[in-house]
């Protein structure tokens, strides 16, 4: 499960409404008929408009200074391994991001009119997309690179030899070019993977837009809040503050297994990831204890996700320890990078 929670872009260009986000939702709705279509939805309705959406949205950002998002997005990825275990991918996540979204509420360290924030406080639309496609942050595009800018380089010679600029042996290319094709190291379907390139599979996750303002468009719930979940003296009195986001992440996990009798590998938990990027010893340490079968399915997963974990495991842990912490340290660098708010 990985879970990002992304401001709204501020400033420049981009636009104070949440248009722009809710009509990117959209996309997949394009040419489909009604009935298959994938509509918002939020706690208590189905079938929400985008208009709606972006109305109640862009309406609900009483007194927010001109440099404070409108809206957070929170994107819900469960992984292949999870995604198996769901009957009905669209019905099962809609009922798991009404879950989601209590879990959500409880992670505020907030109150109002004197009692913890609750799900009727929040106004958010969730949406269900069943496609990904290759980005060129993705570690197979990353990997594949080398391969395409030898493969443009050798079009572009063949370009030049066909309108005059110069000489070569175009079909010599052309057998090169077909050889780099068939050697860079991901393919899907007997293809080198490019960017763009929508992805095989089940890529169900959810997407999610949450106002900043509360319902009653009073009071500011600010998921990205640089303070944790604290309370401080403010004029005498004591105030609550901040937004627990290891909580959120934690308990995310637990309603997922919980509604779906999912067992997590512990390759999969929030807390492994962030002991990875915070204190690479200590995960693997972790990683290495675990049991055997447990263990050989931790290191299946990890290399499904691109960590660079060596694919030879040797027998020794200080082996392992070895060769495999430099590469986990790297691996960290690109995980904090990835990251919006989270880790």
């Amino acid at each position: 499960m990985y879970i990002t929670i992304t401001p709204q872009k501020m400033g420049g260009n981009f636009s104070k409404s949440s248009a722009d986000f809710v009509g990117y939702l959209e996309k997949e709705n394009q040419g489909l008929e009604q009935q298959d279509m994938e509509h918002f939805f939020n706690q208590y309705g189905d079938e929400i408009s985008a208009e709606a959406v972006i109305r109640e949205i862009d309406g609900n950002t009483a007194k927010l200074e001109k440099h404070e998002p409108r809206f957070y997005s929170i994107t819900i990825s469960p992984s292949k391994y999870e995604l198996q275990k769901l009957q009905n991918s669209s019905e099962d996540l809609k009922r798991y991001t009404r879950e989601l979204m209590k879990d959500y509420v409880a992670s505020f360290n907030r109150e109002i009119k004197g009692r913890p924030v609750n799900i009727d406080d929040i106004k958010y639309y969730a949406k269900i997309e069943h496609q990904r496609t290759f980005k060129g942050t993705d570690f197979q595009v990353k990997e594949n690179q080398p391969y395409a800018t030898k493969i443009l380089q050798l079009k572009t010679e063949i370009r030049n030899v066909q309108e005059g600029r110069a000489e070569g042996n175009i079909k010599k290319m052309k057998k090169e070019i077909a050889k780099l094709e068939k050697q860079a190291p991901h393919q899907q379907n007997g293809k080198r993977i490019v960017q763009g390139m929508r992805k095989d599979g089940n890529q169900s996750h959810i997407h999610i837009v949450v106002s900043r303002k509360d319902a009653s468009n009073r009071f500011s719930l600010s998921p990205g809040s640089k303070y944790k979940a604290s309370d401080v003296k403010l004029n005498g009195e004591t105030v609550k503050r901040g937004f627990n986001r290891d909580k959120f992440f934690e308990r995310a996990e637990k309603t997922f297994d919980k509604t779906f009798g999912y067992k997590r590998n512990f390759a999969e938990t929030y807390k492994a990831r962030k002991d990875f990027v915070k204190n690479p010893n200590l995960y693997f340490a972790a990683l290495i204890k675990l049991p055997a079968n447990e263990k050989a399915l931790a290191f299946k997963m990890i290399a499904k996700t691109g960590l660079p974990i060596v694919p030879n495991i040797p027998v020794s842990q200080t082996q392992v320890a070895l060769r495999v912490l430099k590469r986990l340290r790297r691996g960290a660098e690109i995980a904090i990078k990835s990251s919006s708010i989270g880790i």
